[in-house]
């Protein structure tokens, strides 16, 4: 009899429990599984050989439905990249070791782009060396909504639904003031406009806002911008735009480069940030009117009080069919949403091959962002729109939510 090991990797969600949560459902359901463990930090705590059974901690329904509710990754993360076997047989050689002192026959990874490349690498080596008796499978995770081979990713439609909500109470603050104003609201999104779309469905409800919407996927020019913005002026006082921080000009560079150097993360991604400043002064110098920018940083990744009930089933139901797919021999996959009707809404899920997924990043499609690039089409709303549905029950205690925590339990 085998044991299952689960680990959390990337940036944190208001989702990932949810799948971390499915994974060991399945783990402590099926009859071929002894243990369930999990590793602090993702693949480092691996390394260094932190981990721990799950079994007591989560046998408990209650347990397992508060940390549903628990926005973050419970066991930890980390921003790691593995190296390349050819390069460093040392990390991989170090994991199977691990593996083998736990028994573990079967590794779930929930995480993002970066997280299956992951996945991918310690696949492929197991599949190089013959190593038949571990199965790795990777369970999506991101915000970001940028992963390939899925219709959505986990994590997604709550930051959805947050920031569609931080807009509509953005027009609520913002109009109730006579005087001329423009308020730039900064989403995350470096290479995928996703987060940034989801604002129009501040609209929803009939709030005007956002006004206008820029994705990094088409150039911005700031000439136009500022044509935009005086546009929307001359019909309302108070104008409320949607800005990716990701925008690039029209040569490829981030508008923010002329500030500053970028540092990078270790998967030599640029950190970003400013671009709603970077454009709060330059209405100011060239419109004059009052103007204010807003990043929403880390609030849009963990805000479990208006979760996507949608998004924490889907969650779910996701780290179920991972665990589930690899005790049955399944390998080297990510399971994957597959829509499989808009109205209704239906879904089903799949399995991809993981090297379809690391890597690459998808995008939003050109055809749902409108030709003036300045807002969205109907067909990304539609699309949108079930992402979000339902509410998650949420536990408080004395006035705020309740969250689940592995040193908290006995």
């Amino acid at each position: 009899m085998k044991n299952l090991l689960v680990a959390q990797s990337g940036g944190p969600s208001a989702a990932i429990n949810a799948t971390l949560c499915g994974v060991v459902e399945k783990g402590l359901a099926d009859k071929n599984i002894d243990k369930v463990y999990g590793a602090q930090n993702g693949i480092i705590g691996i390394l260094a050989d932190r981990i721990v059974e799950l079994n007591t901690m989560l046998s408990d329904p209650q347990a397992l439905q508060l940390l549903c509710q628990t926005p973050s990754s419970a066991l930890g993360s980390c921003r790691m990249k593995l190296s390349h076997w050819e390069e460093n047989t040392y990390e991989f050689e170090k994991i199977i070791s691990v593996f083998r002192k736990y028994n573990i026959g079967y590794f779930i990874y929930i995480g993002g782009n970066d997280s299956m490349d992951t996945v991918h690498k310690l696949a492929e080596y197991c599949k190089l060396h013959k190593i038949n008796d571990i199965c790795v499978m990777g369970a999506p995770k991101t915000i970001d909504n940028d992963l390939m081979e899925t219709d959505h990713c986990p994590g997604f439609g709550s930051a959805a639904k947050y920031i569609a909500t931080t807009f509509s109470e953005i027009a609520c603050d913002c109009n109730v003031y006579a005087l001329p104003a423009v308020t730039i609201v900064e989403v995350m999104g470096r290479d995928a406009g996703w987060l940034t779309a989801s604002s129009v469905l501040g609209r929803t409800n009939g709030d005007g806002a956002p006004d206008l919407i820029y994705l990094c996927e088409k150039p911005f020019s700031v000439s136009s911008f500022l044509e935009d913005v005086r546009d929307k002026l001359a019909e309302k006082h108070a104008v409320i735009v949607a800005v990716s921080e990701g925008i690039k000009s029209e040569t490829g560079e981030y508008i923010t480069d002329c500030l500053q150097d970028r540092t990078t993360d270790a998967f030599g991604h640029k950190i970003l940030a400013g671009a709603a400043r970077y454009l709060e002064e330059i209405v100011r110098q060239e419109i004059g009117c009052k103007v204010r920018s807003v990043e929403l940083n880390l609030m849009q990744r963990c805000a479990s009080h208006v979760a996507s009930g949608a998004d924490i089933y889907e969650s779910r139901l996701l780290g179920m069919a991972a665990a589930d797919y690899a005790i049955s021999g399944g390998t080297g996959k990510m399971a994957a949403i597959k829509r499989t009707s808009s109205k209704p809404y239906q879904f089903e899920i799949d399995f991809v091959e993981i090297e379809k997924i690391a890597n690459q990043v998808k995008t939003v499609p050109l055809e749902w962002i409108n030709q003036e690039g300045n807002d969205v089409e109907q067909e990304l709303v539609d699309y949108l729109l079930p992402l979000i549905q339902g509410e998650l029950p949420c536990t408080y205690q004395n006035g705020v939510p309740v969250h689940f925590r592995l040193d908290l339990v006995k």
